[in-house]
């Protein structure tokens, strides 16, 4: 990153204007490491230590390390110590990095040299007029499709050779040297003012876009038996544009509201000790920050432009979890986009079923458990481990929402191979005023493992809000105001049947 000082040309007479020689200390770069707040909205905020030695009066000041994705207006550039008043009269934020499209189109018009190879190999010039660049700031080079004809013809370059058109570049360009207000890289550029020499480290702090993160979770359980290991892991992906070194990073979890800018290793066998990698001196450090939680990576980290990198951010073993089962056998996707009307009155509602049993597994989040740690969402991998040769099957994945501590996980993995459900409406009544109405049901649960299993049979009443079930096979659970619960158990290869019926009234 580039730190470079000028001396001003345009400024008021008023203020006098002293020349800024860059000193040895400044063209090292950077004392200070960066640091960098990632939310896991696409976006963060970077803050840099920028030093200055600003003369009396008018100083130029250019810093080449922002991203390609800053938010200008977002820019503060202060003295952390507070000893200092920087006076911005004015801010520049230059993105045209140099380039073969920027640089074709600065010398639209112009004839230049074309460097052109031959099939030995052998150079050439070749002289060319370049009529249209094609060049359009952010738009990448041209795209062709599986013909050779251009997917978008206006960002194509147009080269006059020898009187003749050419929508592609006839060899590669030759440029005259670069004007001095080209820019390498993007760039911020201020006007200060200051009414006394000064020499301190300005701290720039900025929002950019190009900049996300986002947890993975890798559960590991032994072939038989429901504990498990739990390994975490922080993504971080920087495509900003800029390359942070030994960058020190936080990690923002949670929905921080932020307007739209406009577009321009698993652990061994055996029993273990539950303990959180966080609570290791070398370990990710987690803490409540306003409505959100901020996690701190021990240690600083480079993140390169266009770099993924993972960091293990929690460890635990021996977490208890539970597998349940359930059978939902309404055919929910067979009724999307059903009004209410259409719910109450149409005698089909709710005969289309599936025979899928779902898997689902349960953990609590709690200190008791060896977790109680506040989880930020992201992707939940189950695995367990095959007794015959050690070695990990993978056995499903979902996600998780951003889960407080003390808080219980519920997250579905599949269909079971082994459990089969089945059911039908047996009978519909309607009065004439479509006011009262009886249905009945019947599902079948079967158990084909070697084990006892117990199945949660869900109903979901939905046909009215005013529902009473007036005959039934077993005792359910009303677990909230539209749906019922029968647990049923099961012997190893038996099947069982759950009958009831509801009405439905409108008054």
């Amino acid at each position: 990153m580039k730190i470079s000082l000028f001396r001003s040309h345009g400024f008021r007479r008023l203020l006098p204007v002293a020349a800024l020689s860059l000193l040895p200390a400044l063209a090292s770069g950077l004392a200070a490491q960066p640091a960098l707040t990632i939310y896991n909205q696409d976006f963060a905020v970077v803050r840099e230590r920028v030093p200055l030695d600003l003369r009396a009066g008018a100083n130029v000041v250019s810093f080449n390390g922002v991203t390609a994705q800053v938010e200008p207006d977002s820019v503060v550039l202060r003295d952390p110590a507070g000893r200092n008043v920087l006076r911005i009269l004015e801010q520049s934020y230059r993105a045209d990095a140099v380039s073969v499209g920027l640089l074709l189109a600065l010398n639209e018009g112009k004839t230049i040299t074309f460097l052109v190879r031959d099939k030995d190999a052998k150079e050439f010039p070749v002289q060319g007029k370049i009529i249209r660049s094609g060049y359009s700031p952010g738009s990448g080079p041209p795209r062709y499709d599986s013909n050779g004809t251009p997917v978008s013809p206006s960002a194509t370059p147009i080269i006059e050779v020898n009187g003749q058109l050419r929508f592609s570049l006839p060899g590669e360009p030759i440029f005259p040297a670069l004007a001095d207000d080209t820019v390498l890289k993007p760039t911020l550029t201020w006007q200060l003012a200051s009414e006394a020499p000064a020499k301190f480290d300005a701290e720039l702090g900025y929002v950019t876009g190009g900049f996300s993160w986002q947890a993975a979770y890798n559960l590991v359980a032994p072939e038989k038996g429901g504990t498990v290991d739990i390994a975490g892991w922080v993504t971080i992906d920087n495509h900003s544009g800029a390359r942070f070194d030994n960058a020190a990073v936080k990690l923002m979890a949670g929905n921080v509201n932020k307007l739209q800018p406009p577009q321009n290793t698993f652990g061994g066998r055996g029993e273990m000790r539950a303990a959180f990698a966080l609570k290791d001196e070398a370990a990710v450090t987690e803490k409540a920050f306003d409505e959100f939680h901020l996690y701190t990576l021990p240690r600083a980290i480079t993140l390169r432009d266009r770099e993924t990198k993972q960091v293990e951010f929690v460890r635990a073993t021996g977490v208890k979890s539970e597998t349940f089962y359930v059978y939902d056998g309404i055919a929910a996707g067979q009724y999307r986009g059903w009004d209410p009307q259409s719910i109450r009155n149409n005698p089909d509602y709710g005969t289309q079923s599936n025979k899928k049993v779902w898997v689902m597994r349960e953990l609590k989040n709690t200190q008791e458990n060896g977790l109680g740690l506040p989880l930020p969402a992201g992707r939940t991998r189950f695995y367990r481990r095959d007794d015959a040769d050690n070695r990990l099957e993978f056995t499903g994945e979902n996600t998780i929402e951003h889960t407080p501590q003390g808080e219980t996980l519920r997250l579905y993995t599949g269909d079971s191979f082994d459990l089969v459900g089945e059911r039908k409406r047996t009978n519909f009544q309607a009065d004439g005023r479509n006011q009262v109405f009886d249905e009945t049901f019947e599902i079948k649960v079967r158990n084909r493992k070697t084990e006892p299993v117990e199945i949660r049979v869900v109903e979901h009443l939905y046909r009215w809000t005013n529902w009473t079930i007036v005959e039934k096979s077993a005792d359910f659970t009303k677990t909230d105001a539209q749906t019922a619960e029968f647990r049923v158990k099961l012997a190893p290869d038996e099947e069982k049947t759950v009958t009831y019926r509801v009405r439905y009234s409108g008054q």
